[in-house]
């Protein structure tokens, strides 16, 4: 995997990925950024709720669930010094679809937490990572 990050101005970056998509990042005004775009950090949590995402959403799919709708809500606290790592993470994790058995998403979440979600496992090094589930019927 490549990827390639250009300083524009000030805290301001322009990210470009192996696959050629573009990611502007920036900081707030008080940091002296002008918030053009999400903080690294941001990203680093958003990116972690992806790959988990994926996972769960490939399980669940191989599992027969009829999945309609997905989305996970997270937050996130980090250090007080310096490095400032992300030290809890909660994801919670709102599945929507017809019929979804309860212990279908509860095993495909922890399946990505405990083998195939890269980027979770690689922060769990650090941080604790808790998550949670509501299912909805469509």
């Amino acid at each position: 995997m490549k990827a390639r990050l250009k300083w524009v101005d000030g805290v301001c970056f322009m990210a470009e990925t192996g696959s050629g998509h573009a990611v502007v990042m920036d900081g707030a005004p008080e940091g002296g950024g002008r918030n053009l775009g999400p903080r690294p950090m941001e990203l680093l949590l958003v990116g972690t709720a992806g790959c988990t995402s994926y996972d769960v959403l490939s399980i669940l799919k191989k599992s027969r669930q009829e999945v309609t709708d997905c989305w996970v809500e997270m937050e996130a606290e980090r250090a007080e010094t310096e490095p400032k790592i992300f030290t809890k993470i909660h994801f919670h994790f709102v599945v929507t679809g017809r019929g979804l058995k309860s212990d279908a998403v509860e095993r495909a979440i922890r399946l990505s937490a405990e083998k195939y979600c890269s980027a979770s496992i690689m922060l769990g090094k650090s941080a604790d990572i808790t998550h949670d589930f509501e299912i909805r019927e469509d």
